[in-house]
C-alpha cells in the first residue's frame, strides 16, 4: 500500500481513511485474482473488476471529482493490478465529459450505472492518423435534422468491444478545424457501431478498434456545444491525467517492493545483495525517483481539488516525470531481480509490459515537455 505519509501535506483526514480502505479492498478482492493470459481472460476479467470496483463504491470519487481521491486509488491499484488500474482509468475517462457538460437528462441516463459498476465506460478520440495532431481526425458526424450521422474510424481504444458507451469525439464541420470538433456519448448498441477488432497488448489490456457507418445518434447525445468537442476532452484530460503520474508511482512502488524484498533474501558470495553497493545504488536512485513523482503528482491533484481552474502545466510535469521514472524503477527492479525479472509469471516482468504505455497515452512525454516549455517561454515574455 502507498505511503501516504510522504505526501500527508496534500492530503485530507478523509484521504488518509480512504487509503487505508483502498488498500484493505486491493488484498482482499484484487490480488487474489488469476493474472489473465490473453485478450479474451483479459475481457472477462475486466468486467468482473468493474462490478467489484462498483459495488464497493470505489467509483463515486469520480463522480465526486475528488482528484486527490482518484490518485490515491490509481496508485494503490496500479500497485496490485495493472488491468484493474485500467478499468477505473477508463471509467473516469469516459465519464468526466459528462460531468463537465452532460445534461440533466445524460447525467440520469447514464452516471447511476457508471457508479455502481453495471455500466462500463470507453474514451474514443484516437484515430489511424489522429493521436496527437486530435485536431486532424477524420471522424465526421453530420447533420440531419434532429440527429447526427457519424461516420469513420477509432483506434486502441481501451474497453473496445466491452463498454457499455463510448464518449465519442468527432468533426461537425471540416472547415473549421479543431473548433469543428464536436463530443458524443453514445451506447455501445446503437446500430452502425461497430467494434471492429481487438488490438493486442503485450501485458493483456481491452484494446481494440471501433467503426461507425452511418451511425445515427439524436441530437441530444451531443456533450455540450456543437464544435466544443476538443475543448472538453482536453479539459477531461488537463484534470485527469495527474492519475496517469499516480498509475506509474503505483507500478514504481510494487517494483521498487518486489526488488526491495528479492535483494534482501537474495545470497550472492556469501551474503545479501542488498549489501553490494551497486545494488544499493540503484535502490536509492529507485526511491528518490518514486518520492519526487509522488510529490509531483498530489501536488497537481491539490491544486485542483483546492480551486485552481487549470493544472496544464502541474499535470504535464507529473506525468512526464512519474512515468518516465516508473519506466527507470520497474527496469532496474528487473535488473535487480536478474532472469526472476523476466520470467513471464513474475509481477515485475508484468510491471515491465505494462508501465510503458503510460508514457505513450493522454499525451506522450514529449508532447507533455511541450506544454510545459511553451509555458516557461510566455511566462518569461510577460516578465
Amino acid at each position: 500500500m502507498p505511503d501516504v505519509h510522504a505526501v500527508r501535506a496534500f492530503l485530507d483526514e478523509h484521504h488518509l481513511v480512504l487509503a487505508d480502505r483502498i488498500g484493505d479492498f486491493c488484498q482482499r478482492e484484487i490480488a487474489p485474482l488469476p493474472q489473465p493470459d490473453d485478450d479474451h481472460a483479459a475481457r472477462v476479467q475486466a468486467r468482473e473488476i468493474l462490478a467489484a470496483l462498483g459495488g464497493a463504491g470505489w467509483f463515486q470519487p469520480i463522480l465526486d471529482r475528488d482528484l486527490r481521491a482518484c490518485v490515491l486509488i490509481r496508485e494503490t491499484l496500479a500497485a496490485t493490478s495493472p488491468l484493474a488500474d485500467a478499468v477505473f482509468a477508463l471509467q473516469a475517462l469516459g465519464t468526466m465529459p459528462i460531468l463537465l457538460a452532460g445534461t440533466d437528462q445524460q447525467r440520469d441516463r447514464w452516471l447511476p450505472g457508471i457508479a455502481d459498476g453495471r455500466t462500463m465506460a470507453a474514451f474514443a478520440m484516437t484515430e489511424p492518423e489522429a493521436g496527437s495532431d486530435v485536431a486532424g481526425m477524420a471522424a465526421t458526424a453530420a447533420r440531419d435534422g434532429d440527429y447526427y450521422v457519424l461516420r469513420g474510424t477509432k483506434t486502441l481504444i481501451s474497453n473496445a468491444g466491452i463498454a457499455d458507451f463510448y464518449t465519442v469525439f468527432a468533426s461537425t464541420d471540416r472547415t473549421k478545424g479543431k473548433d469543428g470538433i464536436s463530443c458524443f456519448v453514445i451506447p455501445a448498441n446503437e446500430p452502425g457501431l461497430k467494434f471492429v477488432k481487438p488490438q493486442v497488448l503485450s501485458a493483456p489490456h481491452p484494446l481494440g478498434e471501433i467503426a461507425f457507418h452511418d451511425c445515427r445518434i439524436p441530437a441530444t447525445a451531443r456533450l455540450g456545444d456543437e464544435g466544443g468537442g476538443l475543448r472538453l476532452g482536453l479539459a477531461t484530460l488537463d484534470q485527469l491525467r495527474a492519475t496517469v503520474a499516480a498509475a506509474a508511482c503505483g507500478m514504481a512502488e510494487r517494483g521498487l517492493h518486489e526488488a526491495l524484498r528479492h535483494a534482501r533474501a537474495r545470497r550472492q558470495f556469501g551474503k545479501a545483495i542488498s549489501e553490494f553497493q551497486l545494488v544499493q545504488d540503484k535502490l536509492a536512485r529507485m526511491t528518490t525517483q518514486l518520492t519526487a513523482a509522488r510529490l509531483l503528482t498530489y501536488r497537481a491533484a491539490w491544486e485542483k481539488d483546492t480551486g485552481a481552474e487549470r493544472v496544464t502545466v502541474e499535470s504535464a510535469m507529473a506525468k512526464a516525470f512519474a512515468t518516465e521514472a516508473a519506466q527507470r524503477v520497474v527496469d532496474d527492479a528487473v535488473q535487480i531481480l536478474g532472469g526472476r525479472g523476466v520470467l513471464a509469471d513474475h509481477p515485475v516482468d508484468r510491471l515491465y509490459r505494462s508501465v510503458r504505455a503510460l508514457r505513450i497515452y493522454e499525451g506522450t512525454t514529449e508532447i507533455q515537455y511541450l506544454v510545459i516549455a511553451n509555458h516557461l517561454i510566455k511566462g518569461a515574455d510577460n516578465a
